[in-house]
């Protein structure tokens, strides 16, 4: 994610709020992989077999690391992507990984974990919203 530039990661980060507008920005001006991995991040199987497909294999073991799927961190761990280790480990809240990012002024991505966690969190399951 790192060699992307900051208004395109602001971009990307929009979109996981549910930005359409952004999103099809994304597609149309050369970042299907970042459309596709906020579509993955939404709940998406389709965007997550395209990045595959696509060679974006890092994008989808980042959505399933996100989520606590500890195969996925271990192969972003085993194929050297650290910056999506420390992604996953701030979209989980962990301080450690959003310090570190704040102390080498990588607040974009400080945001972008907080834009995150806050939709997975608000994804949980919960049996008082069952409809019956």
């Amino acid at each position: 994610m790192e060699k992307y530039p900051a208004k395109i990661l602001v971009a990307f980060t929009e979109t996981i709020d549910g930005n359409k507008k952004i999103l099809d920005w994304l597609l149309e001006n050369g970042y299907p992989e970042l459309a596709a991995l906020s579509t993955a991040i939404r709940g998406s199987d389709e965007a997550v077999n395209w990045l595959i497909k696509n060679g974006y294999s890092r994008f989808a073991a980042l959505d399933a690391a996100i989520t606590n799927d500890q195969k996925a961190y271990q192969w972003l761990k085993d194929n050297h992507f650290d910056l999506l280790i420390i992604l996953a480990d701030a979209c989980r809240g962990k301080q450690e990984a959003i310090e570190w990012f704040n102390k080498n002024g990588l607040q974009i991505f400080t945001r972008m974990a907080s834009i995150i966690k806050k939709f997975v969190d608000s994804q949980e399951f919960d049996y008082h919203k069952m409809s019956f």
